[in-house]
């Protein structure tokens, strides 16, 4: 038996729990190392000073947007590709790799090339003050010369992490971000580069993950890796643009909402958006565990729905949302609990840490709505639900979050600022309810049909 059949009997056929465990068990490890490097990066910018920890969080909606880039058709390949091996096709599935994988590695070079000249005005568009603009630049010109590799990972690792090989997928980010935890200090304060320093070690970082990732892709993927595969075939482009916009949006909203954070706690100084920036880091850290697990479902999802065992997708979407439903609740009880503690470890500044502790408490509120939001996000964009796996995307950090972050500060100040996350995540909850009903109940008619196309060819041919 080959890989391939290996596989697709492991995820259409082997214990469902037991399979969404082993896709989601590297995905949660690679992300939970990728935002301890996060908040490592903010301890040692932390040390620099509160308006370097500001500068990071003004940067931070940029980073987003590289990975939007490379999750528009490395998601929309990745997605399209599980479905694919369930259905046995691997030369398709080659061409969707191959396109995604050239493309975004021009799409990045692009940003590299504007970002470079741009980079003080986008320092302004991104939400600096004049005591954080020179900073934000200095630490945004190493990132933007790895911008194609970076982008181009995000392509690579959702693409092993839909054929199954989750670990594989994992290593090249934890690598990455293990090595990025020891060299940072080195260039930040052995070589005395500050801010330009913590640029710099991210972005040799990003480079070998992308190393890493190509080379693993290469020796061990189902679907080869052969360059002969490109295709500028309007009808493949056309179906991965689709299922990918919904990474897209979503991340571009993320960045954008970034965006709108920082000039919304703009007016209220340095030591607000510092604030921001940590809590944001934290609710991440903590968000980042269930994305692991959701990760781990989309595979199973894909592989199953192309299988056409529409059941299999039903349990597998109820037995994960239970479970990180669960795991929020427990981690909001405790960021309420130790918020002063949380925020202390990064900013010792005590209005940075008043500040901060009180929106991580508010934020925590409504943290466990996002079991149900994210999950359902997720199943929507793998069975092909594009609009709305869209429109969930787009509510939480575009659709509410912005015009919250727009009206709430002019009426309630920066408390204003500090509500609307909550806000926001309680009108997703509501929108995504009746939508996720939907794609549920067209689930169940799409199987009553395969099961009535079956029972009549079984008749047919008696």
């Amino acid at each position: 038996m080959t890989t391939a059949e290996n596989k697709y009997q492991e995820m259409t056929q082997g214990p469902l729990g037991k399979a969404i465990t082993k896709m989601a068990v590297p995905a949660v490890i690679g992300n939970i190392v990728a935002i301890i490097y996060n908040l490592t990066d903010t301890f040692y910018v932390g040390l620099l000073g509160t308006a370097d920890s500001a500068a990071s969080g003004v940067v931070m909606p940029l980073m987003v947007m590289i990975q939007s880039c490379g999750l528009l058709l490395g998601m929309g390949a990745a997605n399209l590709l599980s479905v694919e091996l369930g259905r046995k096709n691997i030369k398709r599935g080659q061409e969707l790799v191959m396109t995604a994988f050239y493309s975004t590695l021009v799409f990045g070079l692009l940003i590299m090339v504007i970002g470079l000249c741009f980079r003080t005005p986008l320092a302004w568009i991104l939400g600096s003050t004049r005591t954080i603009e020179p900073l934000a630049a200095q630490y945004m010109f190493p990132l933007l010369c790895s911008a194609p590799f970076y982008a181009a990972s995000f392509v690579l690792n959702p693409t092993l992490r839909f054929q199954g090989l989750a670990n594989d997928s994992a290593i090249g980010i934890v690598i990455g971000a293990i090595l990025n935890i020891g060299l940072e200090p080195i260039f930040i304060f052995t070589f005395h580069l500050g801010m330009l320093g913590a640029g710099i070690a991210t972005a040799i970082c990003q480079t070998i993950s992308f190393l890493i990732l190509l080379i693993l892709y290469i020796k061990k993927a189902i679907v080869p890796f052969k360059s002969s595969c490109f295709t500028f075939r309007g009808e493949l482009w056309r179906e991965m643009l689709a299922t990918g916009f919904p990474s897209f949006s979503r991340n571009m909203m993320l960045a954008v909402s970034s965006d709108m954070l920082n000039v919304a706690a703009n007016p209220y100084g340095d030591v607000a958006i510092a604030a921001m920036t940590i809590v944001t880091r934290i609710l991440t850290l903590s968000n980042t565990a269930q994305i692991g697990v959701s990760q781990g479902y989309q595979t199973v999802c894909g592989f199953n729905y192309g299988a056409q065992l529409h059941y299999r997708v039903r349990r597998g979407y109820w037995m994960v949302v239970r479970t990180t439903a669960i795991f929020l609740t427990i981690i909001s009880i405790l960021q309420i609990i130790f918020a002063p503690h949380l925020v202390r470890l990064f900013q010792s500044d005590p209005s940075v840490v008043r500040l901060g502790s009180e929106a991580l408490r508010i934020d925590s509120i409504t943290f466990t709505v996002q079991a149900f939001i994210v999950v359902s996000n997720q199943m929507e964009q793998t069975l092909g639900h594009q609009v709305i796996s869209t429109i969930t995307g787009f509510g939480r950090q575009g659709l509410f979050l912005i015009p919250a972050l727009i009206i709430f500060p002019h009426f309630f100040g920066f408390m204003g600022v500090m509500i609307s996350q909550p806000v926001s995540d309680i009108c997703t909850f509501l929108m995504t309810v009746p939508l996720q009903t939907y794609v549920l109940r067209s689930l169940r008619i799409e199987e009553k049909n395969h099961q009535n196309n079956l029972t009549s060819t079984v008749e047919s041919e008696k």
